[in-house]
């Protein structure tokens, strides 16, 4: 870490060019003696990064970044305070720290914090941005997170861990054993620290084989920005014996789209025709697969047991889009080719056999405009075309 990089003539200077291409400054050379230009674009990607993911580091001159990766692998502000939102207490360990964000927010939610970091670097940057940030109440320690949980003798009321999702060549992967540390192989080190243990993992991974490895699983957490996917949070409770819930959260611009509910996959959708309205769940709804609780709780009906489109009457209040349905069109039929041909429409396809670019190049549809299309199958295994307007 070099404590150059703080001074007041390299933050102007970074600051001056923000907006600058930053291979193009690099080919310039460092204008500092004692700062490389690979360390001044490091400095300067990290910022244009946290300008969008990292508002809070963002608006603090004295914060230092990591190489690109580090960055690219950490939490979101707002994963990490919706993260902090899980967990209360005195004392939270931090197994696998990393740049440092989950345990800043974790820090405004309880009394003390042990943040542990196996890259020595990356450690001694997220010490100093700890001081920047006047998070005084975390302890760093730049070792295993594991050796460190090993030896402590501290009362811990929670513990959390986001394993590597990296392979020895650099690959990502998903499944909890092939992450590093291997949950599956410390869930008896970590239940005898801790009765709460939080744990973060890809969104790839499949929820029953997660569910399957872990124990005590009481919460799942699917986490979605503007309608992606970004995190699953696994809630483990030491001794817990009831139903698992399932929490999915979509955090768009203007609201925060919440569905809460039992996992049980036995309960199926009554199947009906398009009615008035039509609803395409968010992402996170989409992970959990749970859409037969979806259209008991909202008392929607599905088109169709694999479309994962619902309809009603009325317009009711919803986890996702909604759309009001003006026409329903026969796929194949004259109209739509008359009505749409070099127009402007959304296409969207749910269990349908052709995708998005082979309808726009049959039909001479270019995207954009008002009107929303679906192409999906009805109950009757009929190819049918939706023409809705946003709600």
């Amino acid at each position: 870490m070099n404590i150059e990089l703080l001074t007041p003539e390299v933050q102007q200077f970074v600051t001056e060019n923000l907006r600058a291409d930053v291979s193009a400054l690099v080919l310039k050379g460092s204008p500092f003696e004692n700062i490389s230009s690979a360390e001044l674009a490091t400095q300067l990607a990290g910022r244009k990064t946290a300008e969008r993911k990292l508002p809070l580091w963002f608006n603090n001159e004295h914060i230092l970044y990591p190489p690109k990766l580090n960055l690219e692998q950490t939490s979101s502000q707002i994963t990490a305070e919706y993260k902090a939102s899980l967990v209360s207490g005195k004392r939270l360990a931090d197994l696998t720290g990393g740049f440092g964000i989950d345990s800043y927010f974790f820090s405004k939610k309880t009394g003390e914090v042990f943040y542990n970091e196996l890259n020595k670097d990356l450690a001694a940057i997220a010490r100093h941005n700890f001081k920047a940030l006047e998070a005084n109440n975390i302890n760093v320690n730049s070792d295993d997170g594991l050796d460190f949980l090993k030896s402590t003798e501290i009362e811990l009321d929670w513990i959390y861990l986001d394993p590597a999702r990296r392979d020895d060549y650099g690959g990502k992967v998903f499944r909890l054993t092939d992450c590093t540390p291997d949950v599956t192989q410390n869930l008896p080190l970590l239940f005898e620290k801790s009765e709460h243990i939080l744990i973060k993992t890809s969104p790839l991974l499949d929820l029953k084989l997660g569910i399957s490895d872990l124990d005590f699983v009481a919460e799942i957490h699917i986490v979605a920005i503007e309608n992606e996917v970004k995190e699953l949070l696994w809630f483990l409770k030491k001794g817990n014996t009831s139903a698992l819930k399932i929490i999915t959260k979509n955090f768009t611009k203007k609201e925060e789209q919440t569905f809460t509910t039992s996992f049980d996959e036995s309960e199926r959708a009554n199947i009906g025709p398009p009615e008035a309205y039509l609803y395409e769940p968010n992402a996170a709804i989409m992970k959990s697969q749970l859409f037969g609780k979806l259209a008991m709780e909202f008392q929607l009906k599905k088109l169709h047991q694999n479309s994962h489109l619902f309809t009603s009457k009325e317009n009711m209040s919803f986890p996702g889009r909604k759309f009001k349905i003006t026409d329903i069109l026969a796929f194949g039929s004259k109209d739509l080719k008359k009505r749409f041909k070099s127009k402007k429409a959304n296409i969207s396809t749910r269990n349908f056999p052709l995708d998005v670019e082979s309808i726009r190049k049959k039909y001479k549809i270019r995207d954009g405009g008002i009107d929303y299309l679906f192409f999906t199958t009805n109950l009757k295994e009929e190819k049918i075309v939706l023409v809705c307007e946003k709600v």
